[in-house]
């Protein structure tokens, strides 16, 4: 499965990196390709290429703010949640998102 997001908290500091990392480490332990924007006082890091984002199954929104560049993921499937969720499930984020992926696929065949 190949994942795409962006982490963002009000503050733009903490919670936007530790949903980074615990979104990627789970994504890693499950063997999904996963790619996490970060957009937080220093502004975007680890911006999101148009193929990542093309290539991407679903989107995954961590945020607890408006992030800008929200447009870029029209069409694609999208999980939005506050930061606290990916932080403290990230394992279960990721397993509703195989989910959607799965019910996507089989409604498409």
């Amino acid at each position: 499965m190949k994942i795409v997001g962006v982490a963002a908290c009000t503050v733009g500091i903490a919670h936007t990196y530790i949903a980074q990392e615990k979104l990627e480490n789970a994504g890693k332990k499950t063997g999904s390709e996963i790619h996490i924007e970060t957009q937080g006082t220093i502004g975007v890091e680890n911006e999101l290429t148009a193929q990542q984002i093309h290539e991407a199954d679903i989107v995954i929104l961590a945020i607890d703010v408006k992030i800008s560049g929200e447009e870029r993921f029209k069409g694609k499937k999208i999980i939005q949640v506050p930061t606290e969720v990916a932080i403290k499930s990230p394992n279960k984020l990721l397993a509703k998102a195989k989910e959607i992926v799965a019910e996507a696929a089989e409604s498409q065949a």
